[in-house]
C-alpha cells in the first residue's frame, strides 16, 4: 500500500504566537493519528517559485490515514489556533508504492 504524505510550504508567518500555539496541538494530534515528522522546517533551498521559508514533511501508513488525520477533531482544532497566523500551501499526496 502506498504511503501518505502531508507536505506544507510556508509562504509567511505572520504570528509566530499562534504558529508555536498551532505547534503544540498539531504535534500530538499528527503522531495520534499515525503520522511521523520526517522533516520541520531548518534548511531550505528553494527553486523556481518556490520560498525558502519553513517546509515540512510527515509521513503516514497510507493516503487515506494522511487525509483521515487532517479531517480530524484534534488536528482541526491546531489548525483553528493556527487561524490567519501564516500563509501556507499544504498537501496531502499519494506515494509511489
Amino acid at each position: 500500500m502506498a504511503k501518505g504524505y502531508w507536505v506544507s510550504a510556508y509562504r509567511t508567518i505572520a504570528d509566530p504566537e499562534k504558529l508555536a500555539a498551532y505547534n503544540k496541538l498539531a504535534g500530538p494530534a499528527v503522531a495520534a493519528a499515525g503520522g511521523r515528522t520526517l522533516a520541520r522546517g531548518s534548511r531550505v533551498v528553494a527553486h523556481d517559485a518556490g520560498i525558502a521559508e519553513r517546509t515540512v514533511l510527515v509521513e503516514f501508513d497510507s493516503f487515506e490515514q494522511a487525509v483521515a488525520a487532517h479531517a480530524s477533531a484534534a488536528y482541526q482544532e491546531a489548525l483553528a489556533a493556527l487561524a490567519d497566523g501564516v500563509e501556507r500551501d499544504f498537501r496531502i499526496i499519494e506515494g509511489l508504492d
